[in-house]
């Protein structure tokens, strides 16, 4: 029947409830076997009772086994609502589901044996709202793990920085996150703290910034740093790893020891190790150009005037850094 099922969720539920349709005619045999007693034994409302519990046993075994985190269950029903379910939260939603379909067979069963439990239930209320109070952190952190994992502002493999850490996120759940620090140990983060900080999430970058300031020598004339800016300019243009959105190269202004350059543009590439060899590449060819105009990188300098008389005005100047 699984086999020639028209669709993948019909399978599913086959293979879900395989062994429970098993023992079910194991079970219809025993009764029937019971009930067609030749001679009369009294107990048949004990066995049809005993029976209705364990047929609502082996639905509950079916249903369990259909809640799995592997099962289809719910990647057919994100398709159905047209809503896509997280691979981090699929094993949390079948814990929550299959804890619901213990807790409401396991009233019916006590329902099928005539017990009360309302009190139960009432006593249970008291109970958690007791823990409630006692475990007041532990609560933070679950409804910190549920923010994060349905607002999802990083997911695992996510290279992730906050305030406090800096690495790759290996585990999440309810009550914590495992980060793996570049370091290669293991930070354990409250979800509580990650839900109220903020967040820098490297992965999810479409492109990656370099912004810097190059200081040349108060002696450069205007035309050489026009020559300068326009080749600079034109070699982040022409550049296959620059990112053509956004380049700016302008004159920024006078500093104390320099002309100031101001380059801002973005890589291609978001991976460090890629994005650290383009830069490199771009300051050697920089660094050409102004080699090529003449012009020479600022250092820090002072001018010092040495009077030979007081009648005379300074006639030496001496430079140094």
């Amino acid at each position: 029947m699984a086999k020639k099922s028209p669709t993948a969720f019909f399978t599913t539920i086959f293979v879900a409830f395989e062994k429970p349709l098993r023992w079910f005619f194991v079970l219809l045999g025993l009764y029937l076997a019971i009930i067609n007693l030749p001679y009369d034994h009294g107990y048949e409302a004990q066995v049809i009772q005993v029976y209705r519990t364990l047929l609502i046993v082996l639905i509950t075994s079916g249903l369990y086994n259909l809640a799995s985190s592997t099962s289809l269950l719910f990647e057919k029903f994100g398709e159905k609502l047209h809503v896509e379910v997280d691979k981090i939260l699929i094993p949390i939603f079948s814990r929550i589901l299959r804890f619901f379909i213990v807790a409401i067979s396991l009233s019916v069963i006590a329902q099928e044996w005539n017990y009360d439990i309302n009190g139960f239930v009432a006593g249970l209320g008291l109970g958690g709202l007791a823990l409630a109070f006692a475990a007041q952190e532990m609560i933070e952190d679950f409804f910190g793990g549920f923010i994060i994992m349905t607002e999802k502002p990083f997911t695992i493999g996510d290279w992730i920085k906050t305030k406090d850490v800096e690495g790759t996120v290996e585990e999440i759940n309810f009550r914590s996150t495992r980060i793996r620090a570049f370091r290669q140990s293991i930070v354990t983060v409250p979800n509580s703290a990650l839900a109220n900080t903020a967040i820098l999430n490297w992965t999810k970058m479409g492109k990656r910034q370099i912004t810097f300031h190059i200081g040349v020598a108060l002696g450069t004339t205007k035309n050489q740093l026009k020559s300068c800016i326009t080749e600079i300019d034109q070699l982040l243009k022409s550049h296959p790893e620059i990112h053509q959105e956004t380049i700016f190269v302008r004159f920024d202004g006078f500093n104390k020891s320099s002309l100031d350059i101001f380059l801002y543009f973005f890589t291609k590439t978001t991976d460090w190790g890629e994005y650290l060899a383009v830069k490199e590449d771009i300051n050697l060819k920089i660094l050409e150009i102004l080699q090529k105009q003449g012009v020479s990188i600022a250092f820090p300098s002072r001018s010092i005037y040495i009077e030979k008389n007081a009648n005379k005005k300074p006639e030496a100047i001496v430079e140094n850094s």
